[in-house]
Parts: structure tokens; sequence; C-alpha cells
């Protein structure tokens, strides 16, 4: 695994209210949740990415009203006629 450091305002923490450690895990989190939305990533490897099981990695997506299945719908329209 590699490691990334990453400099924040202390700022930030005293914002936000939680430790260096539970803004990490939100980031990584977040980062999972927007390159699932994206198609970047499958739901398997974002839930790598959040550090979480599939089965958790689906909970917070639902907690965060987030969309399991992401549809393009001019892919959709394109897939209904046959092409």
């Amino acid at each position: 695994m590699t490691t990334l450091e990453i400099a924040m305002p202390d700022s930030v923490f005293a914002a936000l209210r939680r430790a260096p450690r539970e803004v990490a895990r939100e980031m990584r989190i977040a980062a999972a949740i927007h390159w699932y939305q994206q198609a970047s990533i499958s739901m398997e490897r974002a839930a790598e990415v959040a550090d979480m099981g599939r089965a958790e990695f689906l909970s917070e997506l639902a907690r965060r009203r987030v969309d399991v299945f992401c549809v393009d719908f001019d892919d959709l329209e394109q897939e209904l006629r046959g092409e």
C-alpha cells in the first residue's frame, strides 16, 4: 500500500471539530464515493479505498443518500434503442 501525505491547515480540524485521523478517514470515504459516482472505479475498489467491506460501503452510500447505481441516461437510451 502506498502512503500519501497531505498538508492541512490546523484550522480545518478545529472547524470540523475532528481529529486528524477522523478527517483522513472522511477524506478516504469522500474520495471513494466521488470516484465511484464518476464511474472511475468499481464499487469493490471504492470500498477498498474507503477501507470498508462492500456491505459497509453500501450502508455508507445509503446513509449519505448516494445512488448505488450510477446510470448515464444517454448510454441507457442508446442501449434501449439497440445501438
